[in-house]
């Protein structure tokens, strides 16, 4: 089928999933995901999916409500990814971009994308022009702050997962010494081979960066993530200046813009915008180019099914973050070998509800 698509509704609805080993960092502890689920039906037969990860269950309700309302705008008119994202922003003028705004947003573009390339029968890589083929990834399922002489066996695990070579590690423990006792442990179990990208999940003041970070300088440290609060842009660019290991950033830019600050900035070697902040596919096609313009590597921060589409089609990708939260809610979660996700051959992003396992996990 091609051609135009009219928005008939939007659904969302709430899910709490399981997670195979709890998250345990500087943000706080989950032992299970909440989830928001996205569902765009056209006049024409066509249903967007997409999916929203907010962190907080007690968040669900507003960004909920806030996703309806946008939708209603739409309904009877025709989808138009960017119109409608264009729209969508301007709306939020008067009180701001970030937050819950470009959240629901980001979820709607999200699931208006999926449509349009199933109306085109598509895979959504293709339809950006891009090609179906395998993205190299990490895997970030795991090694969170715990106890550390788990993690040689957990590196383990998560290596074999997916022929991983390489993973993620959280660190910021209370002392030096145990981030360095976590960093020999994932090697010993993973290799000394293994890439380890380490995110300490905005835990250390500018200072106590500055002390840390120059001490984990020589530990061959693939990269340093979000080590301050996210938007101290200035102390960023200290730690790009100073440090040896690159410094990564940008799951926190709400919109294109803010990558444009932080890169104007200097604020870090890498960046790895995520799909609920930047706005979705629009903004992330909005976004990248800013980067790349720079010569900046661009990651991707959770979405492994959108974010494969995108970084086939991203002209400075490097690394897809894989996380398998989504997992339960999905019919056919992607394969990953040798490192790498692979994007199937179905048209749109590639995701379908398991209907059964939504209704056993809906709150």
């Amino acid at each position: 089928m091609s051609g135009s698509l009219t928005l008939q509704s939007i659904d969302a609805r709430a899910v709490l999933l399981p997670l195979r080993r709890p998250i345990v960092s500087k943000v706080g502890r989950f032992d299970d995901w909440p989830m928001i689920l996205i569902d765009v039906y056209t006049c024409e037969g066509i249903v967007g999916h997409s999916y929203l990860e907010p962190y907080l269950k007690d968040a669900l309700g507003c960004i909920i409500a806030l996703i309806q309302a946008l939708g209603a705008a739409h309904v009877g008119k025709p989808i138009a990814p960017l119109d409608v994202f264009q729209f969508n922003r301007r709306s939020h003028n008067l009180i701001g971009y970030e937050g819950v705004a470009m959240i629901a947003i980001s979820g709607i573009d999200m699931a208006i994308w999926d449509a349009l390339a199933k109306a085109a029968g598509l895979p959504l890589t293709r339809l950006f022009g891009g090609t179906v083929g395998p993205v190299p990834a990490y895997n970030s399922n795991g090694l969170w702050l715990t106890d550390v002489s788990t993690l040689a066996k957990e590196a383990a695990e998560l290596s074999a997962e997916g022929g991983f070579a390489a993973l993620k590690l959280r660190l910021g423990r209370d002392v030096l010494a145990a981030d360095l006792a976590a960093i020999l442990e994932v090697r010993q179990g993973a290799g000394d081979s293994v890439k380890l990208m380490v995110d300490f999940n905005q835990g250390l003041s500018l200072g106590d960066a500055l002390h840390r970070c120059h001490a984990l300088d020589e530990q061959g440290l693939y990269w340093l993530e979000e080590p301050i609060a996210y938007d101290n842009l200035t102390g960023y660019a200290q730690l790009t200046r100073e440090l040896k290991t690159p410094v990564q950033l940008g799951e926190n830019f709400y919109g294109p813009g803010e990558l444009y600050k932080a890169v104007h900035a200097g604020a870090g070697d890498y960046v790895m915008p995520d799909l609920m902040r930047i706005g979705g596919v629009s903004g992330w096609l909005r976004a990248v180019p800013i980067a790349a313009a720079a010569g900046i590597q661009v990651s991707t921060h959770l979405y492994p099914e959108f974010a494969a589409h995108l970084m086939r089609a991203t002209e400075t990708a490097h690394w897809l973050e894989w996380q398998d939260w989504a997992d339960p809610v999905v019919q056919e979660p992607f394969a990953v070998r040798d490192g790498k996700i692979e994007i199937p051959e179905r048209p749109g992003a590639g995701i379908e509800w398991d209907e059964a396992a939504v209704k056993r996990y809906a709150i």
